[in-house]
């Protein structure tokens, strides 16, 4: 993978211009928001190549004209408008606002997941705590609190989670079953998407979900009336307990997005539990995102920015991995790399890692 990060490019006029873009930063997420929510940007598409006045819009979305404007005056600036003859017209980034599925995922979870959490980043950094998780209350981490979560956070949350993971799972499906595993353990197994694209791909398939209780009563509910939903079975358990050991004897073990929720100690201590989990020619199958194993500087840019989300509201200790920090977490457990896959899924952003014990 290229390294998109060894020269820095802008010429001092534009790096200064994107010092200026982080200063406002705050300001530029809330205002493009509010032109997604309040309907301004919508009303402004529709017009195509006529445009609209800032009163037209006004009387459009039933907004009072100031509000209107200097949330229209800033999106010429942000780049979402084009302004001519007092007339607005909408931007190629302001469709991507719009109607680009992953954009809206990064919007809603930085709004309603982030944001406010975000505040606390340098604290959080300096005591080694996710200190922004006190805005939904007193948690340890956030996976203890997403069931009691408001419905609209937990959607977002969700929503992102399953993003990038779900865009992968049909690629990631043969790769797994091409030893036909009949036991097969999802660690972190959340509402069992994987679960049931399994039940989907093999029908002799055993599934065993391994979660924390509050999100396995969620994923119950997502079962009833699934074909071969009598194949899967459900494990409550907290591995941050490193005393917590795993049910046994599985030809594979799956986790899709997991282990980027803990720090480098408890990554390899759960995998020396893994190991203990195994049937004797049993395979991980470990699916993440490596900043540095993406196609593009953008993807990397996002899996860099989602590891500040850890640090501020996770639970302070855990990131999106550069893959050489990840695998040599994987090797201190005892596993050696059979296969790396990267680039799997519509944009490219996983990597699924075949593990077997090192012999």
């Amino acid at each position: 993978m290229k390294n998109h990060f060894e020269k820095d490019t802008r010429n001092a006029l534009q790096a200064r211009e994107h010092a200026q873009w982080i200063a406002y930063g705050p300001s530029v997420f809330q205002a493009a928001r509010a032109l997604c929510e309040t309907g301004i940007l919508a009303e402004v598409e529709r017009s195509a190549g006529a445009g609209l006045t800032l009163e037209e819009v006004a009387g459009r979305v039933a907004l009072p004209l100031y509000g209107v404007r200097v949330l229209m005056e800033a999106g010429l600036g942000i780049g979402l408008l084009l302004e001519r003859g007092h007339r607005y017209t909408s931007t190629k980034t302001a469709w991507f606002l719009l109607h680009d599925g992953m954009t809206r995922a990064h919007m809603d979870f930085m709004h309603d997941i982030s944001y406010r959490g975000m505040y606390a980043l340098e604290t959080s950094v300096r005591n080694g705590k996710p200190e922004g998780l006190k805005t939904f209350g007193d948690w340890p981490t956030i996976y203890h609190a997403l069931a009691h979560l408001p419905e609209r956070v937990r959607k977002s949350w969700f929503t992102y989670d399953h993003f990038y993971s779900d865009e992968a799972f049909p690629a990631a499906l043969p790769l797994v079953f091409a030893r036909s595993p009949r036991r097969l353990l999802d660690i972190g197994g959340n509402t069992g998407q994987w679960a049931r694209a399994c039940l989907r791909h093999d029908a002799a398939v055993e599934i065993t979900l391994f979660d924390l209780p509050g999100q396995l009563a969620t994923a119950r509910t997502q079962f009833q009336a699934v074909a071969g939903a009598e194949r899967v079975h459900f494990s409550e358990g907290n591995l941050l307990d490193a005393q917590q050991e795993l049910p046994g004897g599985f030809d594979a073990i799956w986790m899709s997005q997991f282990l980027d929720c803990f720090s480098e100690p408890q990554i390899v201590s759960i995998l020396e539990r893994c190991q203990r989990a195994l049937a004797a020619d049993g395979r991980v199958y470990i699916l993440e995102s490596f900043w540095d194993r993406q196609r593009h500087a953008l993807g990397a840019f996002c899996v860099q920015q989602l590891s500040l989300y850890f640090t501020a509201l996770a639970n302070g200790n855990s990131q999106m991995y550069r893959s050489s920090t990840f695998l040599a977490c994987v090797s201190a457990a005892g596993f050696e790399i059979e296969q790396q896959h990267d680039g799997l899924g519509a944009h490219g952003a996983s990597t699924l890692l075949v593990c077997r014990r090192r012999t």
